[in-house]
């Protein structure tokens, strides 16, 4: 009887240990299963970058993502000669 009890609580154990490691494994999608990062356009080189390591600056009310300072500071010095 003592056999049977340890064999269930070993198998409930590993069945909790399996699903908290599937859980971990699920990081790095979000919940309707898409990537958590998506990747954006700089608009002035035109290079794609993560969106969380993009750099982002607001232009005229409008978010932008940059590869990098000076990209950023580049497009805003163009759309300045545009006016």
């Amino acid at each position: 009887m003592r056999l049977l009890i340890l064999a269930f609580l070993a198998y409930l154990l590993y069945r909790v240990l399996r699903k908290y490691l599937q859980s971990g494994q699920k990081g790095d999608q979000r919940a309707d299963g898409g990537p958590i990062d998506e990747m954006v356009q700089d608009p002035f080189c035109k290079t794609f970058i993560s969106r969380r390591g993009a750099k982002k600056k607001v232009i005229r009310g409008k978010e932008f993502f940059f590869c990098s300072r000076e990209c950023a500071e580049k497009f805003e010095k163009e759309m300045r000669a545009q006016t």
